[in-house]
């Protein structure tokens, strides 16, 4: 059946299948091959994978970030990084870059980051200097933080399939969104000083704390969630709720931003795309049993121990194969479908799955800004009205600082696992 299952899920692939049918056409002519099984496991299975409390806060957080995307939280947070970073050599490519942090650590999302945050700063740093192409890449670069830096539903998908805290990969995404994100600013600056892009004026300190009062609301949000979640208040689904709730009342009720008209739009999209990531998360889990009962895991275990019993050289192998999957792959799908087949070998090896789960889900969102299927790219080519070979081009020398963030994060585990343990 395991056989079935592969050969099945690779033609499928091949054939421009999408990738949730594929999951679930492919298990399902793996079960009815075998005979061994009955056929009402099918539904019985998509079922069981989504009749989880975990996987509620995937709705919120979608809606939560959609609120946000429309609710004036962008602009003011790209007012206070400004303020901050705004008069350095660099100038708004800085900006971009930490208010792409800011608003990955309230949205959870690489996409909506590079809309929200592009659509503003885009066009002003190719009015500052930048040419079009390296204003698009530093945003695209930038909005991979948006699933690693916490919330994020890639990290939330993991530990539900892995069985591993969602509040510890939730602190472990911390320190290394901040690497990749001090990553991309030293690569900002190199390239402005090349180019010689003129930085902003400085800000008085009035014109900073007034920026200051109006992100703090926003600025807040990430620190109510994560300190909710540690400190035993709500449960990592119950800090999705609330951050609904926090992200309406700043968007509708206080910045006045939200009205009756477009919360029918923020409302259906949230369901559109709630509906997709389901849609995987229910094929994926009659998957994830059939490689389980085929005991593939341990095969794919065996494998790895006969190429090597070295964890580095273990960790070097699967960075490779997960930057080729993320190229061709969504992270959420890629994330459901290796997860469960890649961290019983990580285990293995010694090393802890929370910082598995970190390197996994890095890799993943570099993904985002590599063709073929990078989503960040698509989003940035439409802000910055350039075509993407000429963007991805453009990527080159922002890739290679995410790569060596890559390198940094997941041979230093520390950055990872310090803050779990600590808080434990």
């Amino acid at each position: 059946m395991g056989i079935v299952l592969i050969i099945a899920l690779f033609v499928l692939f091949i054939i421009g299948v999408p990738i949730a049918i594929s999951l679930g056409m492919a298990s399902s002519i793996a079960v009815v091959w075998s005979g061994e099984v009955p056929l009402n496991i099918i539904i019985q299975r998509t079922f069981t994978s989504m009749d989880s409390f975990p996987l509620m806060a995937v709705p919120f957080f979608i809606l939560a970030g959609k609120l946000m995307e429309t609710g004036g939280i962008s602009k003011r947070l790209v007012h206070f990084a400004n303020s901050i970073t705004g008069h350095l050599t660099g100038g708004l490519g800085l900006v971009a870059v930490v208010t792409s942090m800011f608003f990955a650590a309230i949205s959870g999302s690489s996409a909506a980051t590079v809309a929200a945050i592009g659509s503003i700063l885009i066009p002003a740093m190719i009015k500052q200097g930048f040419d079009r192409h390296t204003a698009g890449s530093i945003q695209a670069a930038a909005g991979s933080i948006g699933v690693i830096i916490p919330p994020s539903v890639p990290i939330i998908l993991y530990g539900v399939v892995t069985g591993t805290s969602i509040s510890d990969l939730f602190f472990a995404g911390i320190l290394p969104g901040l690497v990749i994100g001090l990553g991309l600013m030293i690569t900002v600056v190199i390239i402005a000083k090349k180019i010689g892009v003129k930085s902003s004026q400085k800000v008085s300190r009035a014109e900073s704390f007034t920026a200051f009062k109006q992100a703090i609301l926003p600025i807040l949000m990430p620190i109510i969630i994560l300190g909710g979640i540690y400190g035993g208040v709500f449960t990592p689904t119950e800090a999705a709720a609330v951050a609904v709730f926090y992200a309406f009342l700043l968007g509708a009720v206080i910045y006045k931003e939200i009205t009756w008209k477009n919360i029918l739009n923020i409302l259906k999209e949230s369901v559109l795309l709630t509906s997709i990531v389901m849609f995987i998360i229910a094929n994926a889990g009659l998957f994830g049993w059939i490689i389980t009962r085929e005991n593939i895991p341990a095969t794919v275990t065996n494998f790895f121990m006969s190429l090597t019993t070295s964890p580095i050289l273990f960790v070097i192998i699967i960075n490779v194969l997960l930057l080729i999957v993320g190229m061709f792959m969504e992270t959420s799908a890629a994330t459901i479908i290796l997860a469960p087949i890649l961290t019983p070998v990580a285990m293995s090896m010694g090393i802890d799955p929370v910082h598995f789960g970190i390197i996994m889900i890095v890799n993943l969102a570099l993904g985002m800004c590599t063709p073929p299927l990078g989503v960040n790219l698509f989003i940035s080519c439409e802000i910055a009205q350039v075509k993407l070979l000429h963007l991805a081009k453009a990527m080159i020398p922002f890739f290679v600082s995410l790569i060596i963030s890559l390198l940094i994060i997941s041979f230093l585990p520390a950055l990872s696992v310090w803050l779990p343990e600590l808080l434990n």
